[in-house]
């Protein structure tokens, strides 16, 4: 079970973390999890992934230099850290993992967990 919070109303330019706690099949157990996004009236988009056993990062090029993911595996959680947000970036955000790597992390239908959906809105 993955469980996302962090979500909000911000103002562009500011910051938000947005976790995603993993409960019941521990994250060790997931070999990738990612962030995703859907704005309304559009599709589910790749934000980023973190490969559990080495840490390795992924981010998709509309978010690079403004958002990081990372992980802590003693809390069995993964982290959004959000960053000179902007209006564009107004979407529910997702976590999701699968058990292994793959090599076509970007897609949703890859991953077979995923968390409820938090809210971001950025006003400009």
């Amino acid at each position: 079970q993955l469980q996302a919070s962090g979500g909000g109303l911000v103002h562009a330019g500011d910051s938000l973390r947005l976790s995603c706690a993993a409960s019941g099949r521990t994250s060790v157990s997931y070999g990738a999890m990612a962030w995703f996004r859907q704005a309304p009236g559009k599709e589910r988009e790749f934000v980023a992934l973190v490969r559990w056993g080495n840490g390795a990062t992924r981010h998709a090029d509309s978010v690079k230099g403004r958002f990081s993911i990372s992980r802590d595996s003693a809390k069995n959680t993964v982290y959004l850290q959000m960053n000179s947000l902007k209006p564009e970036d107004t979407a529910v955000y997702y976590c999701a993992a699968r058990i292994y790597y793959s090599v076509r992390y970007f897609a949703a239908e890859e991953y077979g967990y995923w968390g409820q959906g938090t809210l971001v809105t950025v006003s400009s």
